[in-house]
């Protein structure tokens, strides 16, 4: 594998070869003081901005449809719109899908390390070439000022002792990849009269740890932030800059700042070819293996059943053109924690999505590893379930948040059933 064919280590290569960043991570597990993430502008080109999110077999699917239209993509990629070790799962499983299917590309990551050390070996397995990791501060006093909270395990965490844990994870992060061998670029936020003057401190430490490149980037205005009032720095102002950290450590100094759905060369739009590509990537359907919907329904006619608490599935598919009930099953009983929603997806294994109330976040995540979907929403069957076997979204007026139903009062999701 020519990892020289990378656009983001190799000056040459931008010009030649392209990159796709695949957006399937979209929480967070630190607030950045400079980020606002929005899912859905097609006319802002950073980093936390994309159109859509994909699931991991959504964007296996997505990334074949790209290849065929652009042929020069070397590299994919996960940039969030969060941060992949806030959505571990599906990053890894993104990464196994691309990498089998196709081992010829080159795999790489962006992130802020905080989640990362877990997952390093398995990393090393699927042949990651690179991990880009976004370090603004090595002294917490001064990270303080660039995060608002810093989320790890259960608890969260603000001011000098969040950018401390932060540091620390990220420290680790930084030896463990380059132990097995990976290459790691350093992303470092400048923010004037914040860590402007503290760059080559971050430079020194990270070459300390046997970082590879490091990538200083100029503070963007992004409203809605707390740095939105900064001014960015000049260009003659990150030259002078990255005159100083190159002494410490090699740079780079052709960032595109890219989205986290990001397709083509760095510096080029997305073309509207490639929005539609993903928009429809990212539409819910039922296929030949998965030709019907689960619903979670009290009387077969309205969704308006947590999943949770639902004894029983109505499975609806297509027949002569109308939406029809095929079969109504059991579901497993409660208390077997997640092992329920892996029994509910073998009675369902013919379904491409379920619709419910609400859920909680455990049958989210364990039926999504069996390619089932769960939309959260109330209203006629016939127009939730009518939309996926149509091909039609569901209508937005009808969704509401799965993975978080706040309807039972004691639900610890241990899937013991509703309160």
């Amino acid at each position: 594998m020519d990892f020289g064919n990378h656009p983001c280590f190799s000056t040459d290569a931008r010009h030649k070869t392209g990159r796709i960043h695949l957006p399937v991570a979209p929480k967070c597990n630190i607030q950045c003081n400079f980020c606002n993430r929005k899912y859905d502008c097609v006319n802002e080109s950073r980093p936390g901005v994309c159109s859509t999110i994909l699931a991991p077999d959504q964007a296996l699917t997505y990334l074949g449809t790209v290849l065929e239209k652009v042929d020069n993509l070397a590299v994919v990629g996960i940039a969030g719109p969060g941060d992949p070790f806030a959505n571990p799962e599906e990053t890894m499983r993104t990464l196994e899908l691309v990498g089998k299917k196709y081992p010829d590309k080159i795999l790489c990551l962006a992130t802020n390390g905080l989640g990362l050390p877990e997952y390093v070996a398995r990393l090393a397995q699927l042949n990651i070439s690179h991990v880009t990791i976004t370090v603004n501060a090595v002294d917490p006093e001064i990270g303080a000022k660039i995060y608002s909270w810093v989320r790890f395990g259960p608890h969260t965490y603000r001011g000098v002792e969040g950018a401390r844990i932060l540091l620390e994870r990220q420290t680790e992060s930084i030896r463990l990849l380059k132990a097995l061998g990976i290459t790691v670029k350093i992303n470092t936020v400048i923010i004037p009269g914040v860590n402007d003057d503290h760059a080559a401190a971050v430079a020194e430490y990270v070459a300390a740890l046997g970082a590879d490149i490091q990538n200083c980037i100029p503070l963007m205005h992004v409203d809605d932030t707390a740095f939105e009032g900064t001014v960015t720095p000049t260009a003659a102002e990150m030259q002078a800059l990255r005159f100083r950290t190159g002494s410490r450590i090699k740079q780079m100094s052709h960032c595109a700042r890219c989205r986290a759905d990001a397709v083509g060369l760095l510096g080029e739009q997305n073309t509207a070819e490639v929005e539609a590509l993903l928009a429809d990537a990212a539409r819910l359907r039922t296929t030949a293996e998965k030709p019907y919907v689960a619903v979670a329904s009290m009387e077969g006619l309205f969704v308006n059943q947590h999943l949770g608490e639902a004894t029983g599935l109505w499975i609806f598919g297509m027949e002569n053109g109308k939406v029809s009930l095929m079969d109504r099953r059991p579901t497993p009983s409660p208390g077997a924690g997640d092992s329920r929603w892996a029994e509910l997806a073998a009675v369902i294994p013919d379904c491409a999505a379920v619709l419910a109330s609400g859920c909680g976040k455990a049958p989210e995540k364990v039926l999504s590893e069996y390619g089932i979907r769960i939309v959260a929403m109330e209203g006629l069957i016939a127009d939730g379930a009518g939309a996926i076997l149509s091909g039609r979204e569901v209508p937005r007026v009808l969704v509401r948040q799965a993975g978080s139903c706040g309807v039972g009062t004691s639900c610890g999701g241990t899937g013991m059933g509703c309160a």
